[in-house]
């Protein structure tokens, strides 16, 4: 009987080491999705708020040019509309510069205030509304708005971040240097009722190193 419970043992202690190691793969190949993603994890910060597919971020109501960025967002085929995937935005205020509250906790004292989540319906659609970031004090970058995204059992990754085809900053040099990660990021404001709507349909997986 005890040579029996060792043989038991034995075997059990492989069966949870195998275990063990398929979960150790599948978190290393998880953790590879896009290659590294400083401060990805952020796309969680959103605490006991219910998302929908709408947010508002902060100092939209007191600030212009009010911007609305809305799209779909699609499974690989770039077809069929993605349900319940968390978009995670951040930008700067008007002058360039990321200010957080006095209170901020996590990513919110690196990424401020002015950040949002949204999480996609049905028909893989979400909307956020803001106003329009400026570009960096320096003018060493073009005006933008990062972009993180959280799909169902899958690792969160990053996307290209939001541009201003307007932007005079957005040269040909820096639109060659775009990686289209989901596809472009490149969006063209329109005035519609005294807002810019700018429309960007992601894809998800497009040109996210292993992604499979």
């Amino acid at each position: 009987m005890s040579h029996f419970k060792s043989i038991l043992f034995i075997c059990l202690a492989a069966v949870s080491s195998c275990n063990l190691s398929g979960q150790e793969n599948r978190t290393k190949q998880t953790q590879l999705i896009g290659g590294p993603c400083e401060g990805c994890e952020a796309v969680f910060e959103y605490g006991s708020k219910k998302l929908t597919a709408i947010d508002t971020l902060p100092h939209f109501e007191q600030t212009e040019p009010k911007l609305k960025l809305t799209g779909t967002v699609f499974e690989r085929d770039g077809r069929t509309p993605a349900e319940n995937v968390i978009i995670y935005i951040y930008q700067t205020n008007r002058a360039g510069l990321y200010v957080s509250q006095i209170n901020a906790k996590g990513w919110g004292r690196r990424h401020g205030a002015i950040r949002g989540w949204v999480k996609t319906d049905k028909a893989g659609q979400y909307t956020f509304y803001t106003f329009r970031p400026a570009a960096y004090p320096t003018g060493s970058e073009t005006e933008h708005i990062h972009l993180t995204i959280k799909e169902p059992n899958r690792k969160e990754y990053y996307m290209d971040e939001f541009v201003f085809d307007d932007d005079p900053l957005l040269t040909s040099k820096e639109r060659n240097k775009l990686e289209n990660r989901g596809g472009s990021g490149i969006v063209k404001p329109i005035k519609e009722d005294q807002i810019f709507t700018a429309r960007r349909d992601i894809i998800l997986g497009l040109n996210i190193p292993n992604y499979e």
